[in-house]
Order: structure tokens, then C-alpha cells, then sequence
């Protein structure tokens, strides 16, 4: 496997077992939330279409609730144990929904219904963090660029396989049951989490002069408050830079989500399966463009134009998309710029901005990224999705709404290549460090 695995990539000895690991980790984590996926928008829609944006403001407050109580496992554990307290408390949420379920009436069901919604989208932003936490913890800057791209394969598999078990299994088992097989997949992620975890000294002699550049950081009790990642995301201009980041990338994923549907709604005005059809397509097609990208060119992109130029691919792609959507509010326009952003996304701009985390000190890459990854980017739906109602009672039609994205997306390309300038004048810092202070353990660093 490590021979084949040269040939497609570079992956140099010692990392084989380390990635095939975390390829693992991550099928596993997406699975599980892929299977209940399908059960919770379900739910949202058995709960009324109408209270569904109640519902998204109801996940930003859980988010706000949940950080501190994640943040306070990371300050009292070392990595070993809290990643997998983690998995296996939301473990143990799905088994209490399960029995929830199983004991509602029907008024009582739609009510379990809507708070299962809302720790859904809790669950999915929060395993996906604390999964890419690990990673930019475990992988050092140059081994992330050239890997990063690999392991996010194995959550595309898991993402189409969970999807696949769902489409077979629910008319056999029914929904409520599938949350069982969702704690299974996730009990597999922890027991991947743990092998990983053992992984660490072998990626280390993969990577000799990053290992010393890291100095005397360890996989030992991170430690500090339960507010760090909060404070920390608002005195660090880099940090504040990649919450921006995310602000501006949901902004503008919303702002797409809303005109898909209308335009959607116009042409196939009638035509359920019609519609679903064409949303089975372009998903089948998003996969299949971020499955072929992530094999062949994350990390050749990642390493070829670096880490600036990586994350500006999405943001000028929007910056085109948007100003011809604009031009040409049609369905071919909307599909193309969809499935063209979309695998950007999964396949370029996430193993992009996750490398952003790696130059960082071990507290910020699991606190204050775990803050941005979930309540920044749910602030950025709730801006999105009001805005967008904002902006479509003042009278703008479909072109203008796409054209309000243009100037956005510009200042996304900016900030994108500002950051991409910053992790490369703090990497290099990394580098200087040890040989300037005798190649001995590093002090603490100040934010960035």
C-alpha cells in the first residue's frame, strides 16, 4: 500500500500508516453524520417549513452553548482522552434520541423532531472540527499541503456511503433506527481517533526538520480557560482574518443556496421529482469533481501556487460566478457555478484553510478554531439568510441579488491572499525559532 501510494502522491516513509488512518478517522465521521442527515431535514420539514429559520437561530445558540462545555474538556484532558470523551458523548445523545423517539406520541415526536435538528447541526459542525483539530495538531505545515488533499478522500467515501446506507436501509429499518447505525460509524471513529493518536512519532520522523521547528510542543494537556478561543479569536488579527474567512465563505454560499432555489422553483414550477432529481444530480456531480480533485490535484494545487493563491481559488471563482449569474440568471449558469464552487470548496478552499491552523500554538488549534468552525460559520448562515430576505424586499430581482455578491467576493479575495501572506511570514517565524534560541523548547508564543 505505501508503494502505490508514492506513486500517486507524495507520501514519503513513515506517513502511510498515519494517513491510511486518517483517511479512516474521517470516512468515519462523515458517514455517521450522512446517515442521519437525511433524517434530520426530514424532521425539519415534518416540523413546519415555517419554523425552520427558528430552527437554524436555535442551532446558533447551541453552538454559543456547546463551545465553552468543549473548551472546558480541552483544558482538563490530553488529546488521547478528550477526542474520544467527545465522540462517544455525542454517542450517547444519539441513543437517548433514539429512546426519545421510541417513547413520543405523535405531537410529541415533532417536538423531539426539532430539537433533533437542531443537535444535528450542532453534531455535524462540531465532529468535522474537532476531526480537522487533530489533524492540523498532528501534521506539520509542509506534510499538511502535500496530504491534506488525501485525507479529505476519506470523508468524501464516507459522505457517499452514508448517504447509500440511508437510501437502502430506511425503508427496511426506518429512520429512528439508522441513529443506531450512526452511533456505530461514530464508535468506529473514535477507535480510528485512538490508532491515529499512536501515529504521532511516525509522522514526526516523516517530517525531521518541521519536528524540530515545532520545538517542545506535546500532546499533553493543552490547559488555560474555557473562554480562550473566544478571547483569543478577538485579539489575533490572523485569527480574526480566518473567522472573517468563514463569515464572508457562508455569506455567499447562502446568498447561492437562496437563488438556487428560486430559480429552481421558476423552471420546475410543479415538478417535485423534477426538482429532486436535479438536486440528486448536482450532488452526484459535486462528488464525483471533489473525489477526482482531491486524488489528483489538492495537493499538487496546495504545493504548486501555495497556500495564498490556494485560498483565492474560491473567492475568485465566486467573484466570475457571481458576476455571470448576474449577466445570465439561468439554470445552466446556477448548475455550472454550483458544482464548480462546491467541489472548489470540499476539495481546495477546506485542506486550504485548515493548513492556516498549523503554524498556530495547541491551544488555538483546537479553542479558537473550534469557534470558528462552528459559531462563526452559523453567524455567517443567520447574516446570509437575513440579509438575503433583506435585500430581496427592497425589489432586487435575481441578477441584482448576484451582483451584491460581487464586491463581497472581492474582499474575500483579498483577505484570502492578506492571510495566505500572514501564515507564511508566521511559518516562517516557526523556522527561525529553535536555531535562535539554541534549538531548544520554545517559549509561549504570543497571538499573531
Amino acid at each position: 500500500m505505501s508503494r502505490l501510494l508514492r506513486r500517486a502522491v507524495d507520501v514519503r516513509e513513515h506517513e502511510t500508516a498515519a494517513l491510511v488512518a486518517s483517511c479512516a478517522y474521517f470516512f468515519f465521521v462523515l458517514s455517521a453524520y450522512y446517515v442521519i442527515r437525511p433524517v434530520r431535514d426530514e424532521m425539519g420539514v415534518a416540523g413546519g417549513v415555517e419554523n425552520l429559520a427558528w430552527l437554524f437561530t436555535g442551532t446558533l445558540v447551541g453552538m454559543l452553548l456547546v463551545h465553552p462545555l468543549f473548551t472546558a474538556l480541552v483544558v482538563r484532558f490530553p488529546r488521547r482522552r478528550f477526542v474520544p470523551l467527545i465522540y462517544r458523548f455525542f454517542i450517547l445523545n444519539l441513543g437517548l434520541f433514539f429512546l426519545a423517539f421510541g417513547a413520543a406520541d405523535a405531537g410529541q415526536a415533532v417536538w423531539v423532531g426539532r430539537v433533533f435538528f437542531v443537535w444535528t447541526s450542532v453534531f455535524n459542525l462540531f465532529v468535522v472540527s474537532v476531526f480537522w483539530s487533530f489533524m492540523t495538531d498532528l501534521y506539520r505545515p509542509a506534510q499538511s499541503q502535500r496530504l491534506f488533499g488525501l485525507v479529505a478522500v476519506g470523508g468524501t467515501l464516507g459522505a457517499i456511503l452514508g448517504s447509500t446506507i440511508t437510501s437502502a436501509l430506511v425503508p427496511l429499518l426506518g429512520p429512528v433506527n439508522l441513529l443506531l447505525v450512526s452511533a456505530l460509524l461514530l464508535e468506529l471513529a473514535a477507535r480510528a481517533a485512538r490508532v491515529l493518536d499512536g501515529q504521532e512519532a511516525a509522522l514526526a520522523r516523516g517530517a525531521p526538520e518541521e519536528t524540530a521547528a515545532a520545538g517542545g510542543e506535546d500532546d499533553g494537556i493543552i490547559g488555560g480557560g474555557a473562554l480562550d478561543g473566544i478571547r483569543h479569536v478577538l485579539r489575533s488579527p490572523y485569527l480574526l482574518g480566518i473567522a472573517a474567512l468563514m463569515l464572508l465563505f457562508t455569506i455567499a454560499s447562502t446568498f447561492l443556496y437562496f437563488q438556487q432555489a428560486a430559480i429552481v422553483a421558476r423552471v420546475f414550477e410543479g415538478d417535485p421529482q423534477a426538482r429532486t432529481r436535479l438536486f440528486a444530480g448536482i450532488d452526484l456531480a459535486v462528488n464525483v469533481l471533489t473525489l477526482a480533485t482531491q486524488v489528483f490535484l489538492t495537493g499538487r494545487v496546495l504545493r504548486w501556487l501555495g497556500v495564498a493563491l490556494s485560498l483565492a481559488v474560491l473567492p475568485l471563482m465566486s467573484l466570475i460566478g457571481f458576476g455571470i449569474l448576474g449577466i445570465a440568471p439561468s439554470l445552466t449558469v446556477l448548475v455550472a457555478f454550483q458544482v464548480l464552487r462546491r467541489a472548489g470548496n470540499f476539495a481546495i478552499q477546506r485542506p486550504a484553510r485548515e493548513v492556516l491552523y498549523t503554524v498556530l500554538p495547541r491551544t488555538d488549534k483546537y479553542k479558537a478554531k473550534n469557534f470558528n468552525d462552528t459559531f462563526v460559520y452559523r453567524v455567517g448562515d443567520q447574516l446570509g439568510a437575513w440579509s438575503y430576505a433583506a435585500i430581496a424586499w427592497l425589489g432586487l430581482g435575481l441578477s441584482g441579488l448576484a451582483f451584491t455578491m460581487v464586491p463581497l467576493s472581492a474582499a474575500w479575495l483579498l483577505l484570502a491572499l492578506w492571510l495566505g501572506a500572514r501564515y507564511r511570514r508566521l511559518l516562517d517565524a516557526r523556522r527561525r525559532e529553535p536555531a535562535a534560541i539554541g534549538g531548544g523548547p520554545r517559549p509561549a508564543p504570543s497571538l499573531p
